[in-house]
């Protein structure tokens, strides 16, 4: 099939299909007599599988070794289950982050009377101080030449 078949089937765009060709981490996809790649199942395999590595969050130089890895003669196991803990570790690290960043949101909701009007407040006050102001600096105006 051509790329933009595989692209519809995969759901990966036909540039990153080329990119990830450009990079290695699918082998060399065969062209046709005029020059059309040719996908086959081996190529759609590997896509699929690249895009499940990365939807959980591995970054295109660690999915590159792994790859390598799973390429690579038997023996890498460990190496490959090494790969995929640090990614772990850092997928419980954002969700840390994120879970933060909700609890923090949950607060300045529930809070929003006591603390964000009063925030809202002053910044609207130093706007307007700062309009209010004769300032020498010119602003918002374009220059030519």
């Amino acid at each position: 099939m051509n790329i933009k078949k595989a692209s519809e089937l995969t759901g990966v765009s036909s540039d990153t299909i080329r990119y990830y060709e450009k990079i290695g981490l699918i082998p060399h996809i065969d062209r046709t007599s005029s020059g059309i790649r040719d996908i086959g199942t081996r190529i759609i395999g590997r896509i699929n599988f690249i895009k499940q590595m990365r939807s959980a969050g591995m970054s295109i130089e660690n999915l590159s070794k792994y790859m390598n890895l799973v390429d690579s003669a038997e023996g890498s196991i460990a190496e490959q289950k090494q790969l995929l803990k640090e990614q772990l570790e850092v997928m419980e690290e954002r969700k840390d982050d994120l879970q933060a960043a909700i609890d923090h949101l949950h607060w300045k909701l529930e809070h929003y009377e006591d603390h964000m009007a009063k925030s809202e407040a002053e910044l609207r006050k130093l706007e307007k101080e700062h309009k209010d102001q004769p300032n020498k600096l010119v602003r918002n105006k374009k220059y030519t030449n």
